[in-house]
């Protein structure tokens, strides 16, 4: 597509964080074009594991995942379908005594920020989780955490920003970004020339590229986490789970499938292809059946992996440019942004209508690998 057309705001990049971000501010009347090279919510937004959970997150993410949490509950009104959200709690799993004593050190101090934890020791997990081995010796447990299909989720929140009038074009790759004046101008592949007064850095491993032009460096570099799902089983495990040190993390979905993920396989940022290493897949299987005995009958049947942006201090990049007014970033995620994203985009919209938000995002700031 070639012409010019003018916006308030363009948004780079088509995943869960940069569709919240066009939904909520069409919905406050601002003019929006958001590009997205591929499809929406293709990349790391929907080939991820679906966890909707608070714990096991870096501190300084936890005020924003307390958050962003309600928003979940409220999806069938935000964006006309429920996502498959389900509550099914969280469960976080000590394989020895100093695994334990680091949930109880993080539950200490989640708890202080507001995030209630259970630790459960070893014999009253068995009883409650009677489908565990014997390898855990205890365990956190977040009740309110859940998962969603991450399938689903960026598209669902594509679908309600264009119905709220946000102008969502899939198939259009950011070419060429400059300060124009007092704004913005993008030039796409297709010959397409937009013109907005603020711009927005949610494009995901390709985010550097566009920070980087605006010269703000960021040490980010690609990630490919790796997933497993199953044949369907009886439906028992109930929670999501998770381990200490992340080594592996699994849920059994309504219809009885065991989706698991562990270990990154190989991305190819220029090419935008990603590769599952096969070895990871049955190092990880053969943890999750330890921990799981009865996982050992099943079947795999089908892996996968997307290309995400790992931070070097491993959270996220949250909030405006220090180099230029009007460009605002959020990208970097490392694997756990899934929950947060929905959040991330009302955060965005905030600082761009209001100029402030009341999230805490300091700790995100992209100024901090200046120096």
């Amino acid at each position: 597509m070639t012409g010019t057309m003018a916006t308030d705001v363009c948004i780079i990049g088509g995943g869960i964080a940069g569709c919240s971000a066009a939904l909520h501010l069409a919905k406050r009347g601002i003019s929006v074009v958001l590009l997205e090279k591929g499809r929406i919510g293709a990349q790391a937004s929907g080939v991820n594991f679906g966890g909707v959970r608070r714990q096991g997150r870096h501190l300084a993410e936890i005020p924003l995942a307390l958050r962003g949490r309600p928003m979940w509950d409220r999806m069938v009104d935000l964006v006309g379908e429920d996502c498959e959200f389900r509550a099914t709690g969280h469960l976080r799993l000590a394989r020895d005594p100093a695994d334990m004593a680091a949930l109880e050190t993080y539950a200490r101090d989640a708890g202080a920020l507001g995030l209630d934890l259970e630790l459960i020791g070893g014999n009253e997990l068995r009883r409650r989780f009677p489908w565990l081995s014997e390898v855990p010796v205890g365990a956190s447990w977040c009740p309110g955490d859940g998962q969603a299909n991450p399938r689903v989720v960026g598209p669902a929140f594509g679908r309600a920003a264009r119905a709220a009038g946000a102008d969502l074009r899939e198939g259009e790759e950011a070419a060429t970004f400059e300060r124009d004046g007092k704004g913005f101008r993008i030039a796409t592949t297709s010959g397409l020339a937009i013109t907005s007064r603020a711009l927005v850095n949610t494009a995901g491993a390709w985010a550097g590229r566009v920070a980087g032009h605006f010269d703000e460096p960021v040490p980010i570099h690609s990630i490919a986490p790796q997933m497993v799902v199953t044949e369907p089983s009886p439906h028992v495990i109930g929670p999501v789970l998770g381990i200490v040190g992340g080594a592996l993390y699994l849920r059994q979905i309504e219809r009885g499938n065991v989706i698991f993920g562990g270990g990154d396989g190989l991305a190819d940022i220029a090419t935008t292809r990603s590769t599952v290493l096969p070895r990871n897949t049955v190092e990880v299987g053969a943890l999750a059946c330890r921990l799981i005995p009865h996982l050992a009958r099943l079947n795999v049947i089908r892996v996968w992996t997307g290309i995400e942006g790992e931070m070097a201090d491993v959270i996220p990049v949250i909030g405006p440019s220090r180099t230029t007014p009007g460009l605002f970033h959020a990208f970097g995620f490392s694997g756990h942004g899934f929950q947060l994203g929905p959040i991330v985009g009302v955060i965005l919209a905030e600082l761009i209508a209001d100029g402030t938000t009341p999230s805490p995002i300091a700790p995100f700031d992209i100024g901090r690998f200046v120096g």
